[in-house]
């Protein structure tokens, strides 16, 4: 198997990433995000995923810095959100959230959508961000392969991570082998379709063969395919249950059946038609 919750990526610019962690998006900000994080530190994530739009980086913040963990071992990722695209407006936002943080450095800073318009100017304050050492590595998020090609056609800095939803329901191959080809690192948000297909009695199926859970069996798909995955969840036992996707792999011919089950399922946004 050869994966740990321990295992690192690395990336197109040598910083290596977990491949594993928690997403905070929806969490209330407050005791309840500062206990999520601290309960997964405690568990062994090393990767912590929030943005300004999720309000609460100063819990994620607060939650790793009473953690006892050195700030290298935990990566923690924020993004620059729809209001703040531009130049100087993404440089004075990435301040702001470097700020509510309370980290001199942000181990990975997304562009969280491709808004039209100006997402240039925004990667070019991203690029200067990580040209100056505030940001270890940069990337985007819901960026699908027309956005791609327009960043790349103008971008110094190749991005080292686009953050797109996936899971078996959502498996647009275009976009993932595209990144592939350009060493950009796929990262797997809403793997859990927020619940829609918990109760799929094809996922079932498979989790009754390994002994394991629909959310496992969801986890473990996009490990294999050697996608980057932040589950989301507030609750100490789903962190838990989350983490223990390491035991065990999927055969092939499982992972072949969970691969035809897409549907194009979108559970968060669809940034598909943004222009």
């Amino acid at each position: 198997m050869g994966l740990s919750i321990g295992s690192r990526m690395k990336l197109n610019n040598g910083v290596e990433m977990p491949i594993f962690g928690l997403g905070v998006w929806q969490i209330p900000a407050g005791a309840t995000t500062q206990r999520a994080v601290t309960t997964a530190l405690e568990v062994g994530y090393r990767l912590i995923d929030t943005a300004k739009f999720y309000g609460n980086e100063v819990d994620v913040g607060i939650a790793v810095r009473g953690s006892g963990l050195p700030r290298d071992e935990v990566f923690i990722t924020t993004k620059v959100w729809n209001d703040d695209h531009g130049y100087e407006t993404a440089l004075k936002a990435f301040e702001a959230s470097r700020k509510r943080l309370g980290f001199s450095t942000v181990d990975l800073y997304l562009i969280h959508w491709p808004v039209p318009g100006l997402r240039k100017e925004t990667w070019k304050a991203l690029e200067k961000i990580q040209k100056e050492g505030k940001a270890r590595a940069i990337g985007v998020s819901n960026y699908m392969v027309p956005h791609l090609e327009e960043l790349l056609a103008s971008a110094e800095v190749v991005p080292a991570v686009n953050q797109i939803e996936l899971s078996p329901f959502l498996y647009p191959k275009e976009v993932i082998e595209f990144c592939k080809k350009h060493a950009i690192a796929v990262e797997a948000y809403s793997p859990l379709t927020k619940g829609h297909r918990i109760n799929d009695p094809r996922l079932k199926a498979v989790g009754q063969k390994y002994g394991k859970t629909v959310p496992q069996i969801l986890i473990r798909w996009g490990l294999q395919h050697g996608f980057i995955e932040i589950p989301k969840s507030s609750r100490p036992e789903h962190i838990k249950e989350n983490a223990q996707v390491f035991d065990f792999e999927i055969r092939a011919d499982d992972m072949r059946a969970l691969d035809s089950l897409g549907e194009g399922l979108h559970v968060a946004w669809d940034p598909t038609d943004e222009p």
